[in-house]
């Protein structure tokens, strides 16, 4: 079979989300079938080592898509004629993205609707074209594959498309995020808290991501225990950081709030090895890959108990209302006072992990693929 991917988030240098998900699953769908044969489709020069294997066809089509107009040239042009040249059996698009106009069978991979959700958090440009194309994609698709099962449920709820065109597909934890030496959690500390113990958010700062509601609650921790702990925030800033900023400002405690930066693959299971505990208090996402990789660390979670996080969370972590400060900020209390409950949560995470994996995921994505590219030669 000729399975053609859409793989232009493969790109070098640090990869967020969507790069990654197409990294691990195209990967392991090339390496563990070598009688299919591959073609990739870039939109710009392409790493070499994204070839994964000698099955694999890369094929680069401009114009590089990255802004809404870009976007519908690329799939609409470059992509629909690709897949015509080309014959492949199917079409993988494992970024919410595909070509309307193609004939070719398709799968593709839903992370969110959170446009849907959060419609002023997206730039206007970008929000009028998910709300105008993402309905459309997501009813031409042949199957659906949602990270979560709260994304399934989403999709049909919001486009009413049918259950059986849907399936989960989860998410894994790249390899890397393990337990710490105590040796290596302590130099961890010196490098990043001044050698002090420390509660750690990773992710975009934004409104969405409830950051600044995370720096109220810890300061409303620090007030009434006075503990010697630290609050690192690791991410880029998005755009709308005003409340963030403004809860920093107002925040008595600025000295043990940190904001890290963009911080580098290769730095972040160290950094979230050390930590005391990680802190997820999102209002949406789409599956929360960050509670896994806590998870596969042994660093006990707290975790909003919105959209799908509970779903990844399970009973391994302490689920609050993530527009509630002080039930945030008890959590942090709880947490810090109770070494049983941090005890418990790291060996419930233990058994929660395994639920969820890169090779489990890859699986359920090739089986979709097979079956609707046998469907498209009938």
């Amino acid at each position: 079979m000729k399975i053609a991917i859409n793989t232009r988030f493969l790109l070098p240098g640090p990869m967020e989300g969507l790069g990654r998900y197409t990294y691990e699953v195209a990967r392991r769908l090339v390496q563990a079938h070598p009688e299919h044969e591959f073609l990739f489709f870039f939109d710009r020069p392409y790493d070499k080592r994204f070839l994964f294997d000698k099955n694999v066809q890369a094929v680069v089509l401009p114009p590089p898509a990255r802004h809404p107009v870009l976007w519908y040239i690329w799939f609409e042009y470059s992509v629909r004629r690709a897949l015509k040249k080309y014959q492949p059996d199917v079409f993988f698009s494992p970024d919410g993205y595909l070509s309307l106009r193609a004939r070719t069978p398709t799968v593709m991979v839903v992370h969110d609707l959170a446009f849907e959700h959060f419609p002023e958090a997206i730039p206007f440009l970008v929000r009028h074209f998910y709300k105008f194309y993402s309905p459309r994609y997501c009813r031409r698709a042949d199957h659906l594959l949602a990270v979560s099962e709260y994304t399934r449920k989403d999709i049909q709820k919001q486009y009413g498309i049918a259950e059986d065109r849907i399936t989960t597909c989860g998410n894994g934890c790249r390899n890397g995020f393990s337990p710490l030496p105590e040796t290596e959690r302590q130099l961890a500390r010196q490098q990043y808290a001044e050698g002090r113990p420390y509660f750690l958010y990773v992710g975009a700062v934004h409104p969405r991501k409830n950051t600044h509601r995370l720096i109220e609650a810890f300061s409303l921790f620090k007030q009434k225990t006075g503990a010697p702990i630290k609050l690192l925030l690791a991410g880029r800033f998005a755009w709308q950081t005003g409340p963030v900023k403004e809860a920093f400002e107002v925040s008595a405690f600025q000295k043990d709030i940190h904001f890290l930066g963009f911080v580098p693959d290769e730095e972040l299971p160290r950094l979230m090895g050390a930590a005391f505990s990680f802190v997820y208090p999102s209002l949406f996402e789409g599956f929360g890959l960050p509670l896994l990789e806590a998870m596969h660390c042994d660093v006990p979670v707290i975790s909003s108990l919105s959209s799908s996080l509970p779903e990844v969370a399970g009973d391994a972590a302490l689920l609050v209302d993530p527009m509630n400060a002080r039930q945030l900020a008890d959590a942090l209390r709880r947490l810090y006072e109770e070494e049983g409950l941090r005890q418990n949560l790291i060996e419930k995470g233990k058994k929660q992990r395994q639920k969820f994996s890169w090779d489990k995921t890859a699986e359920i994505a090739y089986r979709s693929l097979i079956e609707v590219g046998n469907k498209g030669t009938e």
